[in-house]
């Protein structure tokens, strides 16, 4: 009985511990995940990524795509969640922390996005993507004060930084929305 137990105990362990082969494994399914995303096949890579994370539940980039590859599907819950598991993984990754923001904007969580937004514009000043999503969870915030000069200035800087980028597109989507926050707040 005692050896029967060490058995199943010593399998047990080998299914949580990667095995040299394994790693190799898990970032071939990885990869494939990519090839499927870049083709536009969301649902198939999904399936890849939860095939490298079964493999190597502690490596970021498998939750990382997965996050985007959800995103891409319109699962806000279940981005969230893959990329809440990426910052877990890597607390100190800006992009993981912008991915996350931007998701929560899109779930219209603010003070979730406010919370990561803000980390990465103190972390990353020029990121142009990240004051224009800051500005747009302040401008949305109504738990209290309006925080009027940081909408401004957050979607002045994205502008700035868009354009200074040469995405005129982005520059001109975020000026509309400086443009209509400055009325709102009676700044015109």
């Amino acid at each position: 009985m005692r050896n029967a137990l060490w058995i199943v105990l010593a399998g047990l362990w080998l299914w949580t511990v990667p095995v040299a082969g394994h790693a190799d494994e898990a970032r071939d399914w990885w990869m494939q995940g990519n090839q499927l995303s870049q083709a536009g096949k969301w649902e198939e890579a999904v399936e890849a990524y939860h095939r490298a994370i079964q493999i190597n539940p502690d490596a970021t980039g498998p939750f990382f795509n997965l996050g985007l590859a959800y995103k891409a599907l319109g699962q806000y819950d279940r981005a969230a969640a893959a990329f809440e598991r990426a910052r877990q993984l890597e607390p100190d990754n800006m992009e993981v922390r912008l991915r996350l923001g931007n998701i929560y904007n899109l779930m219209e969580k603010w003070d979730q996005a406010i919370e990561h937004l803000n980390l990465v514009v103190h972390r990353v000043p020029d990121n142009a993507e990240a004051h224009g999503n800051l500005g747009w969870a302040l401008l949305n915030y109504s738990k209290g004060p309006q925080f009027k000069l940081l909408v401004l200035h957050n979607l002045e800087k994205a502008v700035h930084l868009f354009e200074q980028q040469g995405l005129n597109q982005a520059a001109r989507a975020t000026r509309e929305t400086l443009d209509a926050a400055r009325k709102q707040f009676g700044y015109e």
